[in-house]
């Protein structure tokens, strides 16, 4: 045998049996990021997000912070680490294989300047008669400390078309989780939601159904926020008109559309027509729930949207069943990855959506080659470590078809073929 392959193959080996060692155990600590201290007696639950959110075991930190758990079901597939402080929940996301982690939880402010409103993607979709309208606020916290932005009565506003019925209200981090909200009803098209924005940015995703009679519709989208642009999306045989509309071409098969940021208490008057080309129908089987913040419904585990490469903003296609689940558009070159770390830190950088294959190691090996190696296929199995868990998370949420997980499945097993055999 090569080399080459024998390292492979003992490094992997090593890296199944560690999994299968660790299996039943989980230790880790609790970080306050504001006071970059360990944090004592908080109080953690282990849940399953692919067993329907079944609580696993239930933990407290320590004096240093530390925390271990020893059960049977732990270790062997994903887990969900749920820390409540100050009676707010913050959700920490680990892989399985990955036995030790860091939770991390902030201190509280009611500031409203610890935010900022960076972007405001708008879709549309003709469905059954009716207009379907789903929108995306890109939610930014560069606090410093570090701060969580949170109140009770609701720390985040935003307004739907006069007329339109509210469907979901979701949040969504870097992790990839998105958390189910209460709305909070305003009145006359007003909402807010209670949810502590932690550092780095946070998505904040809602759906609405529009009449849509003869296949046409005239309404206003009232912005709430100055200085975030704008993104309108629609799908082709869409007509859309608005003052200062500008078509910015198509990307994954939908049309493009920007305008100038508006000014708070502003509206954009919009006129759609037209049925438009089908969409393509995601599962809406149903999800599973986990509280984070104190929303009072549940934390559904979906894959994360990618990023639109011009504008750096994310599109996606679906809010529940309305907005036909899991139809995201991908961009071109990046996905966000699945980390076994908090949900709402600063973004981590996107990962490549293929791990980088190994090198065959020459004939005659350098001195340094066995440990260069090593490194290599370390980062290599962590790549696919987490791309496979993202994609088995993508099923379990019914957010990719069985065709396209099968597709995507044997690539990640070639890979990995490859990556052991050299």
């Amino acid at each position: 045998m090569p080399v080459c392959s024998r390292v492979f193959s003992t490094i992997f080996t090593t890296l199944v049996l560690a999994a299968a060692l660790h299996a039943g155990t989980l230790t880790g600590t609790v970080i306050n990021r504001t006071t970059g201290q360990p944090a004592p007696n908080v109080d953690l639950d282990i849940l399953s997000p692919t067993a329907g959110m079944a609580e696993l075991a239930t933990a407290k930190s320590d004096s240093q912070g530390h925390f271990s758990v020893t059960k049977d079901s732990i270790g062997m597939g994903p887990m969900l680490i749920r820390a409540t402080f100050h009676d707010v929940s913050f959700n920490t996301f680990a892989p399985p294989g990955r036995p030790n982690v860091e939770v991390e939880i902030y201190d509280l402010s009611k500031d409203p300047k610890t935010i900022s409103i960076e972007s405001h993607v708008v879709i549309f979709q003709p469905e059954g008669g009716k207009l379907v309208g789903a929108e995306e606020y890109a939610v930014q916290n560069a606090s410093q400390p570090a701060y969580a932005f949170f109140r009770t009565e609701g720390n985040f506003d935003f307004a739907i078309p006069e007329n339109a019925t509210l469907g979901q209200v979701s949040t969504t981090t870097s992790s990839g989780m998105a958390v189910t909200q209460a709305s909070i009803d305003k009145g006359k098209g007003h909402f807010a939601i209670a949810y502590p924005f932690r550092p780095g940015q946070t998505n904040v995703r809602l759906s609405y159904q529009l009449a849509y009679p003869n296949n046409s519709a005239t309404f206003k989208l009232p912005a709430v926020y100055s200085g975030a642009k704008i993104l309108v999306v629609v799908p082709p045989g869409v007509t859309i008109n608005a003052d200062g509309l500008k078509p910015a071409g198509q990307e994954q098969g939908m049309l493009v559309y920007t305008h100038d940021p508006l000014p708070a208490k502003g509206v954009l008057s919009v006129s759609l027509s037209g049925v438009g080309a089908p969409q393509p129908a995601g599962a809406d089987q149903g999800q599973e729930a986990a509280q984070e913040g104190n929303s009072r419904q549940g934390q559904e585990v979906i894959a994360a949207p990618s990023r639109l490469d011009e504008f750096k903003w994310v599109l996606f296609a679906g809010l529940a069943a309305l907005f036909a689940m899991g139809a995201i558009l991908l961009s071109r070159k990046q996905v966000v990855a699945v980390a076994g770390e908090a949900d709402g830190n600063a973004p981590t950088q996107a990962k490549s959506t293929k791990p980088t294959k190994a090198k065959k190691a020459p004939s005659v090996p350098a001195p340094n080659a066995a440990a260069e190696v090593d490194k290599h296929v370390a980062a290599s199995m962590d790549s696919l470590k987490d791309q496979i868990f993202r994609l088995e998370l993508r099923r379990q949420a019914g957010t990719i078809s069985e065709v396209d997980y099968a597709r995507e499945k044997a690539q990640l097993d070639k890979l990995l073929r490859d990556l052991v055999t050299g």
